[in-house]
């Protein structure tokens, strides 16, 4: 951690004691546990929710629960959560904090595959963060966009959005998840059915309103 970044974490609201183990948990557990959101970005997601004020968010790639549980913690009233993640051997670490969690119950869970998981929910949200597989970033948002789940003044939040530097460099052969990161940029910069600003946050997050 560099000299900026230890000033900035110094002078952001400090991370609360189970957000604080649930990183420890995902770093003692979890293969690539440099996949979470960490606090910074985690309050970023908390304070959006705050301005935002959504009454309904989904989160596609839920990982092992700490963006879910900032998103949870922004929330106001009856407002819901629902999270997404494709790999069933995380859901026990994510379930387990969300029980101890205050905010746990506005999180409603689901295991398997967001493209056939949020056709079933049949729901419309005011904001959508999506974490999940990069190789399917495309086809997210075209779910998103094309199948009614997001509407006029909805924002979705892109994160990895910049793929350490990747999407600035030439693609090496059979880089999927670069080249499907470079092509949801350029279709959302070219959408003339959003507005957009890339934050570069950790590793970016694309801003994405709907018109």
């Amino acid at each position: 951690m560099d000299a900026l970044e230890k000033y900035i974490l110094a002078n952001t609201k400090p991370e609360e004691e189970l957000m604080h183990l649930l990183e420890r948990e995902t770093y003692l557990r979890v293969i690539n546990p440099r996949m979470i959101s960490g606090h910074l970005q985690g309050k970023l997601l908390e304070m959006l929710v705050r301005m935002l004020r959504p009454k309904r968010v989904l989160e596609i790639g839920t990982f092992t629960g700490y963006s879910a549980l900032s998103i949870a913690r922004g929330l106001e009233g009856d407002a819901t959560l629902d999270t997404i993640e494709v790999d069933d051997e995380l859901e026990y670490i994510a379930a387990s904090f969300f029980a101890r969690s205050q905010y746990g119950h506005r999180i409603h869970q689901h295991i398997g595959s967001a493209l056939e998981v949020v056709p079933r929910l049949e729901r419309c949200y005011d904001m959508v963060f999506i974490d999940g597989d990069k190789r399917e970033y495309t086809a997210y948002y075209d779910m998103l966009m094309d199948g009614g789940y997001v509407r006029s003044g909805s924002f979705i939040l892109a994160d990895n959005i910049l793929w350490y530097g990747k999407v600035a460099q030439p693609i090496a052969h059979n880089d999927k998840h670069t080249e499907n990161i470079v092509e949801f940029n350029r279709r959302v910069v070219e959408d003339p059915r959003v507005d957009n600003v890339i934050v570069p946050i950790r590793d970016g997050i694309n801003l994405i309103r709907v018109l």
